[in-house]
């Protein structure tokens, strides 16, 4: 409701409460919404992009990493203390395999023994970032936001990161150090259309300033991890795949298969450098900008980042494509309005003001209720909500009962 006339107070309309609350829902269930809450994913393989967990329960710190998806995590493991892992790319669920010893899923037994395709780190045992510690830290008593590579997945704290980390940086994806570091090509794209670097006064990994050298000659590194980043001069060369010779590229031969027109050859002989330190942050649609000739694509390959060419594995894709999912499954009534929300505009003011003090009341009770799993680090099951529901049907009849007068 807007603003009143007069000296009475300004209110707000529970439709206008309801749709802000609804929007905060749909963001914080988004990375939820992309996974299937009732079926196990193993049968789809190897799943571009899903919720990971890790059950600490079954699996804990000195045996093997393992991950369930979503459904799992409901279905097989409730109760148990899981380790919340956000999203993971090109992850089997190994519910029930050889790691979990005699346990088995229970939405998918037939599963092989181990996936050999997927990639484990210390986040499978509730550790994260470079100084391995736990998220949320009890020991740790400095607020810190944390970011994660698009490149590990770890989670780093931002101090950590060797860096500034820069405004709005919800809008931007992270590389951290070490992974620049193995697959230095990308210091030449950092150079040009990753965000600036901003001075930092606290000290960064290193003992100074180390600049990339963007060399106009060709010559080859056959491997792009043998070279450190911090050596006193950095070549960040183009793709291993390109074969021509020096004399050939000095040139400027086009022959078939050459890297003619290449973008990254282009960056590199531009001669812009950059401090060659610290995580990189990128700007929105940055991988559009990434060459994709035939010989960077090999380059992609052999050093493990052929998802940076695809714009659908970033996380955001997956986050709206969950909100699109879940929007569309809640849409009902006319032009697809919530006809909760319709029923709302229809009530006078009284009768809105009198159900917003109810609803602030259940919402309050509600996140203190939740708050319990997420201290235990537990996830909250269907049945969790029905049981809060029934308390609040209980608590709700013994107060009209509590309201009754009887006259003689």
């Amino acid at each position: 409701m807007a603003a009143n006339d007069g000296d009475e107070e300004a209110t707000v309309s529970l439709v206008d409460v309801l749709e802000e609350d609804e929007e905060l829902e749909n963001e914080a269930s988004a990375v939820l919404g992309g996974s299937d809450s009732e079926k196990c994913s193993y049968p789809e393989g190897y799943v571009k992009r899903q919720a990971l967990y890790a059950c600490n329960t079954c699996t804990p710190k000195g045996g093997e990493p393992a991950g369930i998806c979503l459904a799992c995590s409901y279905k097989c493991h409730e109760g148990h203390d899981l380790f919340e892992l956000y999203t993971k790319r090109n992850f089997r669920c190994d519910c029930g395999n050889d790691k979990f010893g005699e346990m088995e899923c229970k939405l998918f037994a037939d599963k092989e023994k181990v996936n050999s395709g997927n990639k484990y780190s210390h986040n499978f045992f509730g550790l994260y970032c470079t100084c391995d510690r736990p998220y949320p830290d009890p020991e740790d008593e400095v607020p810190d936001e944390m970011i994660q590579c698009i490149v590990c997945e770890d989670w780093l704290h931002g101090r950590h990161l060797g860096c500034a980390v820069p405004d709005c940086v919800e809008l931007q994806e992270m590389i951290c150090e070490s992974c620049m570091n193995k697959t230095p090509f990308l210091w030449n794209y950092a150079a040009q259309i990753a965000v600036p670097p901003i001075t930092k006064v606290s000290a960064c990994k290193g003992e100074g300033d180390v600049k990339v050298e963007v060399e106009n000659d060709e010559e080859q590194i056959k491997n792009e991890n043998l070279k450190s980043p911090v050596d006193e001069k950095v070549q960040v060369n183009g793709t291993s795949a390109c074969k021509r010779k020096h004399q050939e590229e000095a040139e400027g031969s086009s022959e078939d298969g050459s890297c003619s027109g290449c973008r990254l050859r282009e960056m590199k002989a531009s001669g812009t450098s950059r401090t060659l330190q610290g995580a990189v942050f990128w700007p929105s649609a940055w991988r559009t900008k990434l060459c994709t000739c035939t010989d960077c694509k090999i380059l992609y390959a052999d050093t493990g980042v052929s998802f940076l060419t695809d714009e659908t594995d970033t996380v955001l894709a997956y986050e709206n494509k969950g909100k699109s999912t879940e929007q569309a499954e809640q849409a009902g009534g006319a032009e697809g309005r919530d006809p909760l929300m319709s029923a709302l505009n229809n009530l006078n003011r009284v009768q809105q003001l009198e159900i917003i003090h109810e609803y602030n009341d259940m919402k309050t009770e509600l996140k203190d209720y939740l708050q319990r799993f997420a201290a235990e680090g537990k996830v909250v099951t269907p049945e969790d909500i029905r049981q809060f529901f029934e308390q609040q049907q209980s608590r709700k009849r013994r107060r009209a009962n509590a309201g009754q007068y009887y006259c003689s």
